[in-house]
């Protein structure tokens, strides 16, 4: 790969990491419910992915054995995306998002429960890391806070994605992408269409033009070039660019709602991206 088009496809890594990151502004400012905003984002994305997919001639087929799998999968990206937006309203962006930033250490940690590895004691230290970042984040251990509400909220998510991603492994590279991407939002959009009846979405009325963003620039494009972008790196290279998502989404929500991290919210989210740095560099060098 020539020197030009490497520094392209940074860019466009780069690029797709700052379009996730606006979840973070955009769920805390979308006035709905979680569930009812995810139901829309998923319904929206599923529609923009399957057009995509239909002007690229991408084949949609799943092999039956598979099905059982994407489907289980596409269950944690729900819970991963409705307990994240819960994250960001009870607490803020900083908060919901370096939360979630806790899933490259779950991933280790769990790892070897899905497959023959054995647990690196280094992962334990990086474990302990992040401990210590969460307590930083959240000083105030009482359950009627709503920071520390926020805080669990988003480790529950970092779980739940954790999860969907030691799932798909070993699956996802016999396929596409974003026909990937456009089956996990079509089952997250069908299993959540109960929420329409027992929640408010009258909303909706107001608020189309941020869940249209949601939908399009952060689920639809940012995923899909971010997919995309992993064909030229590694996995630890998109990682550790990947983990700017809560920087420039603090960066985000600073400027579009006026959200000031504390001192705190530094401390603690420099500890838990200091994780996600050390182990995608360590994964590199294995």
């Amino acid at each position: 790969m020539s020197e030009k088009s490497h520094l392209n496809n940074i860019f466009l890594l780069t690029v797709a990491t700052l379009f996730i990151s606006t979840s973070g502004a955009l769920g805390k400012f979308i006035d709905m419910a979680p569930p009812v905003i995810i139901w829309w984002r998923a319904a929206l994305a599923g529609l923009f992915l399957l057009l995509f997919c239909i002007y690229k001639g991408i084949n949609l087929k799943i092999n039956k054995k598979d099905r059982w799998t994407f489907f289980v999968a596409a269950l944690f990206m729900g819970g991963h995306w409705v307990s994240y937006f819960y994250a960001l309203k009870l607490s803020n962006v900083a908060i919901g998002m370096l939360s979630v930033f806790t899933f490259p250490v779950m991933i280790a940690l769990l790892e070897p429960l899905f497959s023959k590895t054995k647990l690196d004691p280094v992962h334990i230290l990086l474990g302990i890391m992040v401990l210590i970042g969460i307590y930083i984040l959240a000083p105030n251990f009482n359950l009627e806070s709503s920071q520390l509400q926020g805080v669990l909220f988003g480790l529950l998510s970092a779980l739940c994605y954790a999860l969907r991603i030691l799932i798909l492994k070993g699956h996802a590279a016999n396929y596409n992408g974003t026909m990937l991407m456009f089956y996990q939002v079509l089952i997250v959009a069908i299993i959540l269409a109960p929420v329409l009846y027992f929640m408010d979405s009258s909303n909706i009325t107001t608020q189309y033009p941020y869940v249209i963003l949601l939908a399009l620039l952060t689920t639809a494009i940012g995923h899909t070039m971010f997919v995309n972008s992993l064909k030229y790196f590694k996995a630890s290279t998109a990682s550790i660019i990947g983990s700017a998502q809560p920087v420039f989404g603090i960066i985000i929500a600073y400027f579009f709602l006026n959200e000031i991290p504390t001192i705190h919210t530094f401390v603690g989210g420099a500890l838990i991206l200091a994780t996600v740095v050390i182990e995608s560099i360590r994964s590199k060098t294995k």
